[in-house]
């Protein structure tokens, strides 16, 4: 059995965009180069036959991997979720931490759109994992790696 894969719209659109990319350029830039490399005699010592062979095989496995990705993807469209009143994956949600004081922002998303930098945490994370289901005002501890953390949501939005 294979499991969904969740993914947001702006997600899937991203995937597409590779995919795309991995179809149309990358590809025939490396068959470009492969014919090119060939060109040049004897294939044991034609380092750039080899490494456009290794490039190759790299884009393929990534347009494979995609292409299941997006096979077996279970798209949310966040806009419809706007009337919930509970964290949900998609959902953007502020909270505060209850011992520095601090406000943080982050949407739930899935683990291709991760990215910590830009606020955007893996449902699989163990904040992410902590926050579903809850609404605002309540409270959730985290486990992490130095110890439990609590936080209160202050505020769910379901936004692009």
């Amino acid at each position: 059995m294979i499991n969904k894969v969740l993914m947001t719209l702006q997600g899937q659109k991203k995937l597409l965009k590779e995919l795309d990319f991995l179809k149309r350029v990358k590809r025939p830039k490396i068959i470009m180069s492969i014919a090119e490399a060939r060109s040049h005699g004897d294939l044991k010592e034609n380092a750039e036959y080899h490494a456009a062979k290794e490039e190759q095989s790299f884009c393929e496995g990534r347009i494979k991997e995609i292409e299941l990705k997006l096979s077996n993807s279970n798209v949310i469209d966040v806009k419809n979720l706007s009337n919930f009143k509970k964290i949900f994956f998609g959902a953007t949600v502020t909270v505060l931490h209850i011992t520095s004081k601090n406000i943080y922002t982050y949407k739930i998303v899935g683990d291709d759109e991760s990215n910590f930098k830009k606020n955007m945490i893996s449902i699989n994370s163990p904040i992410a994992r902590s926050l579903i289901g809850k609404k605002k005002y309540d409270f959730v501890k985290v486990c992490t790696p130095s110890g439990k953390v609590k936080y209160q949501v202050l505020k769910i939005r379901y936004i692009e």
